[in-house]
């Protein structure tokens, strides 16, 4: 069984940066906070800890409640900022997704900062949410490393006797190779996102491409 476990910003789509703009909404209208926002990353990180730097960012405090209005206002407007902004599906990706899911001996993940609710949204958007099983996502973890140690503990329920030979991260930071490795997966860097193949270079991915349309290398040596 190949395991294949996609991130999403930047690996399969550009959202035109609709998460980000959704989450300062939210802020905006949940807090009355609208400094423009500077200085907090966004590429590989988890949304939780996005999250935590706009709460520090406008010193609002971080309780539960306050968390809870910002998750259910964030979700709320999402929809509304991905139809506004000029996203796309990334090169190569529909075809490759289309292709693996029919195929016998592939199960698909995701593994993403994403939050659950957040992922689901971004991809039934641009069609592509059905096609993945199970994900690794970022409502409880500050790390990505954590992420893809719970998504691996959820994928043995799903595949008890999986090892992590049997699995690929496919993703466009430097933080997907080291969560990846973090679960001894494999690893394939996808230049689609903020990193180039220079910068992608030094983090040593097993495959190092610049989009999902030169994949056909990489699945003749999965068999696929």
């Amino acid at each position: 069984m190949h395991v294949l476990l996609f991130d999403i910003d930047g690996t399969l789509i550009d959202a035109g940066g609709a998460g980000q703009a959704a989450m300062e909404q939210a802020v905006a209208l949940e807090f009355g906070e609208t400094r423009p926002v500077t200085d907090i990353p966004t590429a590989g990180r988890t949304d939780r800890a996005i999250g935590r730097d706009l709460f520090d960012y406008y010193s609002i405090p971080a309780t539960d409640a306050n968390w809870s209005r910002y998750l259910q206002t964030y979700f709320s407007l999402l929809p509304t900022s991905l139809r506004e902004r000029e996203g796309r599906i990334l090169p190569g990706v529909t075809g490759l997704i289309e292709r693996l899911s029919i195929r016998d001996g592939v199960f698909l993940g995701l593994l993403t900062g994403n939050f659950v609710e957040g992922a689901k949204l971004k991809l039934q958007h641009y069609g592509l949410h059905h096609h993945f099983r199970m994900g690794g996502y970022g409502d409880e973890h500050l790390e990505r490393d954590d992420v893809a140690r719970h998504a691996l503990a959820t994928l043995k329920e799903h595949l008890p006797d999986v090892a992590p030979s049997d699995i690929w991260v496919i993703g466009d930071t430097p933080s997907d190779v080291k969560c990846g490795r973090a679960i001894g997966a494999n690893v394939l860097a996808v230049a689609t996102g903020m990193y180039d193949i220079e910068q992608l270079a030094p983090t040593v991915p097993d495959i190092l491409l610049h989009d999902l349309t030169h994949a056909d290398q990489w699945l003749a040596q999965l068999g696929l």
